[in-house]
């Protein structure tokens, strides 16, 4: 038994390092890329100013766009334009104004007290006396025999004086 126990040598263990997976400087120079580019994107984001909202420019824009839409409106009769010539409009107060007419009813449109408080107020009363009026013809028992042509030349004037009504 002394024979096959001389044999045997004990030797240290290894150290655990060697078992371990050697990842090397990749992953720190990742982590400063990374940290690179964030630092960066945060100094470019720093530095960009927020667009100037030119409120003149926005209305200019919208009543180009009214006036198209408004020439391009295409009806079969009077109720028919109103609908469409006070969505035009409605659109356009939204954009030139910021007013929330294009989400509201008629009736909330009136009795709102700050209506249109960017507009003269001849230009507002020229506002509700024309939304009132394609209220009428929209919302009438019957059809009037008013024709497209001229509801569609109506709104045409009263986008222009609104878009002249804006107080400086």
């Amino acid at each position: 038994m002394n024979e096959s126990a001389a044999g045997l040598e004990l030797r240290d263990s290894a150290p655990p390092e060697a078992l371990l997976p050697d990842h090397g400087l990749w992953p720190w120079w990742l982590g400063a890329a990374v940290l690179v580019m964030l630092l960066a994107a945060a100094l470019v984001f720093k530095r960009r100013k927020p667009a100037v909202f030119d409120a003149e420019k926005a209305r200019e824009e919208a009543c180009r766009e009214a006036r198209a839409a408004l020439a391009d409106t295409r009806a079969a009769d009077a109720r028919a334009a109103a609908v469409q010539c006070s969505l035009v409009l409605r659109k356009y107060l939204s954009a030139a104004a910021a007013d929330p007419a294009l989400y509201e009813t008629h009736e909330e449109f009136i009795l709102r007290h700050n209506a249109l408080n960017a507009l003269t107020e001849e230009a507002r009363a020229a506002a509700e006396s024309g939304f009132s009026r394609l209220a009428a013809l929209k919302y009438g028992p019957e059809i009037p025999a008013t024709p497209a042509a001229e509801v569609i030349a109506e709104s045409r004037a009263l986008l222009e004086t609104l878009h002249h009504g804006f107080a400086k």
